[in-house]
């Protein structure tokens, strides 16, 4: 077929994904204002940003200090940190709201609240990207073939599951749509691209593209009927 590319398998996907991580936050030193970070953007301290090995820059994060139940909500844009156990790299503004100053180090806990523009990292609408996976992350799911009828809208495609897995979650929690992913081999390697809604009509897909365009620019409509 054109481009080596098979339809293989259409998938509906409900995943129970543990949005949360838990571990240590650290947060920056004052020597790092003003310094550029992995997403292009200088570091402010009174910005409430943070670093993550993985996840994608926008994302909005809860971080809850396991030790006084303070919670502040960051956003993603730099990548680290890159000691063993510590799971987030917070602002000095954020540390503050967590009354963490002193001691350096917190236990926290992380919540996805926002899964963003998907830019960089796990959730990237890129058509593949590679992501180093946190050693202990769990997930259970449910898989059913479907026979899937009318419009979707197809937001991006990947190579690791894992990354499916993650951005799949985010999508159906961010839209209460239905989730299909399409399985395709593209030169001998497997690709999955997801695809939301199964709209009646193309008005309707066109529509919910038009809502999610600021977020999703790349989104394009799909004939579901099309790709059996």
């Amino acid at each position: 077929m054109k481009y080596l590319t098979t339809l293989l398998l259409l998938t509906s996907i409900s995943f129970c994904l543990a949005q949360t991580q838990t571990g240590k936050a650290s947060y920056y030193a004052d020597r790092f204002e003003g310094q550029l970070t992995a997403s292009g953007e200088k570091y402010k301290h009174n910005k409430l940003t943070a670093a993550h090995k993985t996840l994608p820059f926008g994302t909005v994060v809860k971080v809850t200090n396991l030790s006084n139940e303070l919670t502040v909500e960051v956003r993603i844009n730099d990548r680290g940190p890159f000691v063993e156990g510590r799971v987030i790299d917070l602002s000095k503004s954020a540390a503050e709201a967590l009354n963490m100053l002193t001691q350096g180090i917190a236990d926290v806990k992380l919540e996805v609240v926002d899964p963003g523009e998907g830019k960089g990292g796990g959730f990237s609408t890129a058509p593949i990207s590679n992501v180093t996976v946190e050693e202990r992350e769990l997930y259970d799911f449910s898989v059913e073939r479907v026979d899937p009828k009318g419009y979707g809208v197809q937001i991006g495609s990947y190579r690791e599951l894992v990354n499916l897995m993650r951005f799949s979650e985010n999508l159906k929690s961010s839209y209460r749509k239905d989730v299909t992913v399409q399985v395709k081999v593209l030169n001998g390697v497997k690709i999955y691209t997801l695809i939301v809604g199964q709209f009646p009509n193309r008005d309707k897909a066109t529509d919910f593209k038009s809502k999610i365009s600021r977020r999703y620019p790349d989104a394009f409509i799909v004939d579901l009927s099309s790709l059996k």
